[in-house]
Parts: structure tokens; sequence; C-alpha cells
């Protein structure tokens, strides 16, 4: 008996170490597999990212959001049924199109982004009114269902704006907070309706269509939690003469709708204050990084330049390095910044650099002399001012 288990935990072993020796082999060649159309997925790429593809698309979700909008008046939608024909096929084209472009660029971490996946429930969404059709028949009773799950659509928005996905990031932060409120909500809503259906719910002369079962308690307490109709419901008590009906109406809104509801938009706004600042760093970040890689293609460019420079004057003797750097600064563009990194391992900049930097010194020199002049001047003047006060003094008392 026990040399049977054995067989079967060492075999059970082995396959397990087969398992991950094999699905190990497999990443590795999958990770060192690479692309032979690297220069083409670059172009698509960069195809994706441009300002244009994004405009296009978010031209195109509005245009089909709002053609949406026109197919829900049946005039309208009998009148012009051959354009709207039209559109949808131009609007799935443009939609299936973007879905093969991004999983075509990045067919891996593709599947790893959320906004992605919601592109793909979107792109399902879109083919199954066409596949109810074609399997159930144009009179299928729950095709208006899947026809008005189409006003999805509009949700493609989000993937190309930066702001809406703020907004869902704060209120992701904000799920484990707001779920306490909720359940601390409900559990005030539960003590308030058992207490409501008892002192109101009464068979004997109480408010059966309000108050008469839990779940119509609940109900009364949500309309009281939101102050909706909130007057006419305390009518109805008071038309019965209910005790303390007035005390638990005002109790409850205060709790519910002054202290819950405040608390849920206050932590709502809390967070989305958090992911606005968070926002902006990230766009600083991205306009410095972008700053940065332009100031690098900049002293790329430079570099090249210089080294041209270096080498023509190599190949022409008769030409100095002044009238070179004179022929270098005409090829510079107005709008350039200049940079001077990595400059210093050319021997004739540093000669020049050592040179401004002498002249910078005897500058600073003579402008040290010339404040030791002014301040001397200065003390002198200081010196004849006591002078001055004692012989005007003395004057006045002559005079006197």
């Amino acid at each position: 008996m026990s040399q049977h288990f054995y067989h079967q935990d060492h075999a059970r072993i082995l396959s397990n170490s087969l398992f991950e020796n094999a699905s190990q082999i497999f990443y590795e060649k999958l990770w060192k597999f690479q692309r032979k159309d690297t220069q083409f997925q670059a172009f698509v790429k960069k195809v994706i990212m441009s300002r244009l593809f994004k405009i296009i698309m978010i031209s195109t979700v509005s245009m089909n959001a709002f053609f949406m909008v026109l197919w829900t008046d049946y005039k309208t939608r009998y009148s012009l049924f051959r354009l709207f024909e039209v559109s949808e096929l131009i609007f799935v084209s443009i939609y299936s199109s973007e879905f093969c472009m991004k999983l075509y660029v990045d067919p891996i971490n593709y599947w790893k982004d959320g906004y992605n996946l919601l592109d793909v429930v979107i792109i399902i969404i879109i083919f199954i009114p066409y596949s109810l059709r074609k399997i159930k028949g144009k009179h299928y009773p729950y095709l208006n269902i899947a026809d008005g799950v189409q006003s999805l659509r509009i949700l493609k928005l989000i993937t190309y704006s930066r702001g809406i996905r703020t907004l869902i990031t704060a209120m992701g932060q904000t799920a484990y907070t707001v779920a306490s409120v909720l359940i601390l909500f409900f559990v005030l809503m539960y003590i308030f309706a058992i207490l409501g259906f008892c002192l109101f719910g009464l068979p004997e002369g109480g408010d059966m269509n309000n108050w008469g079962n839990l779940a119509l308690a609940f109900f009364t307490l949500f309309s009281l939690a939101t102050v909706d109709g909130w007057t006419d419901l305390q009518e109805q008590l008071d038309a019965r003469n209910l005790i303390l009906s007035r005390s638990f109406t005002i109790i409850f809104i205060l709790l519910a709708s002054f202290v819950f509801l405040s608390m849920f938009v206050g932590v709502m706004i809390i967070h989305t204050e958090d992911s606005i600042k968070k926002f902006e760093r990230e766009l600083m970040l991205e306009r410095h990084m972008n700053l940065m890689e332009e100031k690098q293609v900049i002293l790329k460019r430079q570099q090249e330049e210089v080294g041209k420079l270096l080498q023509t004057q190599k190949d022409l003797d008769h030409k100095s390095f002044t009238e070179l750097v004179e022929k270098f600064k005409k090829t510079l563009r107005h709008t350039d910044p200049m940079v001077l990194d990595d400059f210093g391992t050319s021997l004739p900049f540093i000669d020049i650099y050592l040179s401004t930097l002498d002249n910078q010194d005897a500058t600073i020199y003579k402008l040290q002399e010339l404040y030791y002049e002014i301040v001397h001047v200065l003390s002198l003047m200081l010196e004849d001012l006591p002078q001055k006060k004692q012989s005007q003094s003395s004057e006045k008392v002559d005079e006197k």
C-alpha cells in the first residue's frame, strides 16, 4: 500500500517537473523570439501613437454616437436606411482595423491593458446583432436588447481621453472606502427598516403600502435617503396619526442624506483631487522626457556637425578652425537651442573654452578694481560729512 502511494507521488512530482521545464523552455523561446518585421511594426506603432490617428478615432466614435441618436427616430431610420447601413459598415471596419493594428504591434502585452480589453468587449458587442440575425433571424425577440447594448460603443472614448481615465482611476482607488460607506449605510437602512416595519407596518392602522413588509420598508427608506417625495410619505403617516413618525423621518434623513451621502461625496472628491495631482505630475514628467529626447536629437546632430568640421579641418589645412566654426553657425536654425554637452572631448573646443575663462577672469579683476575705487570714494565722502555739519552749526551760532 505504501509503495503504491510512493509510486503515485513520484509520478506526480515527475509530471510537475516536466510541465515546469516545458513551460520554462517555451517562455524562454518566446522571450528570445525576434520579429523580422520590426520596421513595419515601428511604423504601425508610430501611426497608432500619432495625434492624427487619435483625432480620427475620436471623430469616428463621436459620429457613430450621433448616428445612433438619429437611428432612435423611426421616421429618420426609414428615410435614411441606406445611409445607416453604409455608415455602420464604415464604423465597424474602422473599429476592426484599430483592433488588428494594436494587436499586430504588441500581441502579448495588448491583453494586459484593461482599456484594450474594454475595446475587445466592445468589438464582441458590435458583432452580436449580426450573429443573432444570421442564426436566429430578424424576428428574434431579444434582438432589440442587442441593438440597445450598442450604445456602449461610446465607451471607446475612454481610451483616447486621459481626463476620463484619471476619473476612472480615482473611482477605482475609492472602491474599498466606498464599499465600507455603503455597507455602513446598508446597516443603517436595515435597522430603520425593521424599526419602521414594527412602528408603521402593523395591519391595524398602519401604512401597509409603504411599510407593510421589509422590501417595501427598504424602498421607502431609499426614497427618504434621496429626499425624493419624503413629504408625501410623511403626510400618509400623519393621516394615520402614527406616533413618532416625524421624529423617525427627521432622524433618518439627517443620518442618511446629510451624513452618509456627504461622506460618500467627500471620499470621491478627495481621491479625485489626488488622481488629478498625480495626472499633472505624470504630464510634467512626460513633457520633461520629450524635452530631453529633443535635446538628445539636437545634441547628436550638433556633434555630427562638429565631427564634420574637425574632419574638414584635417582635409583642408589652409582653413582655420574659426572659419569652420563660422560656417557651422550658418547651418544652425534659429529655433535650435545650443547644447554644449560632451563637446569637451575636442582639443580646439578646450582651447577656446580656456581662453574664454581667461577673458572672464580679466573682466572680473577689472570690476573688482572698480568696486574698490567706488568704496574708497564713498568712505571719503562719509568722512567729510561730520566736518560739514560742524561748520554749518558754527556758522549758525555766529549769526545768532
